[in-house]
Order: structure tokens, then C-alpha cells, then sequence
């Protein structure tokens, strides 16, 4: 695919993106196969990158293979999500294990009720999601289940909670 093909993609044609998606699709899915998600699936990162290319393609540059471009974008959402998971799982299961350091009974009472007043700041749904998560162990999917919430939107929860926690528990 060269200049041309980039130019028409550029300029919003059709014809040139649904090739692109034909082209590529399967690509695509190999290269996100590789990858071992949690709750998101290789063809939701390949519906990003085209969406990501779709709504960025002003900025696609003509003098490089629009392969290795696109190739990019995809690597980039897939690397953005595993850096993303890798907080969540960094803060599992939110530090409550204590250091030896603190095994004074006192200050871990002490940091299991600032933990809980950060917890109870949380939005409602949070709040559930949160505790059934990391309180709980509850799995993702038996979460949506009680909840009748996507494995999705728990995922987002609890990685929107366990950023307002970090940043909590940082300043404190």
C-alpha cells in the first residue's frame, strides 16, 4: 500500500479503509494473540487500532508503510493495556499484606481504616465493585454476574478505584 492509498485514507475514503480492514483484520488478530489478556480479546484491540486509525488518519505519514503504521497503532493500545493491567495487578491486593516493619498491630489497624475511608470515597458502583474484587476475590466475570455489569466495565471500575486509592494512599 503505498502513497496514494495513504492519501485516500487520509482524506476519509471508504473504499480505501474497508481494504485496509480486509487486508489487515487477521494481521492484526495473530499479533494480539500473542498477548495474554485478562478480559479484553484480540478482536477488541483490532476494532481499536482501526477505530484509532479511522479517527487519527490525518496524521498518518505518507513516506512510511502504512503497514508499519498501523502495526504501531496496535502494538501501542496493546502496550497501553498491558501497562494498565499491570498497575491493577501491582495494587492487588492493595498492599494490605504487611511489611515486617509493620507487624505492630497499630499501625496496621491504622492503615486498614485509612484504606476503608479511601474506599468509602469511592462512587457507589466502585465501592461494590472494589470490595467484591480485591476485599472479596471475587473474580471479573462471577462480578458481572452479581452486578449484570460486562466484564468491561468491571475492569474499569476497579482499574478507576485503584487509581484514586494509589493516589490517595501516596499522599498520605
Amino acid at each position: 500500500m503505498n502513497k496514494k492509498f495513504i492519501v485516500s485514507l487520509k482524506k476519509g475514503n471508504e473504499a480505501a479503509f474497508k481494504e485496509a480492514y480486509l487486508k489487515y483484520y487477521d494481521k492484526l488478530i495473530n499479533i494480539a494473540k500473542r498477548f495474554n489478556f485478562t478480559v479484553l480479546t484480540p478482536q477488541d484491540f483490532v476494532q481499536e487500532t482501526f477505530l484509532r486509525l479511522y479517527n487519527k488518519r490525518e496524521l498518518l505519514n505518507e513516506d512510511v508503510l502504512f503497514d508499519k503504521q498501523l502495526f504501531t497503532i496496535c502494538k501501542n493500545i496493546i502496550i497501553n493495556h498491558v501497562n494498565r493491567e499491570n498497575k491493577i495487578i501491582q495494587l492487588d491486593p492493595l498492599q494490605l499484606e504487611v511489611e515486617q516493619e509493620d507487624t505492630d498491630t497499630g499501625i496496621f489497624e491504622e492503615r486498614q481504616e485509612k484504606l476503608q475511608i479511601f474506599i468509602n470515597q469511592l462512587p457507589e458502583q466502585q465501592q461494590k465493585i472494589f470490595t467484591l474484587h480485591k476485599l472479596e476475590n471475587l473474580s471479573y466475570k462471577e462480578i458481572a454476574a452479581i452486578t449484570d455489569l460486562s466484564e468491561k466495565t468491571i475492569a474499569n471500575h476497579i482499574y478507576l478505584a485503584s487509581k484514586f486509592i494509589r493516589k490517595k494512599v501516596e499522599n498520605h
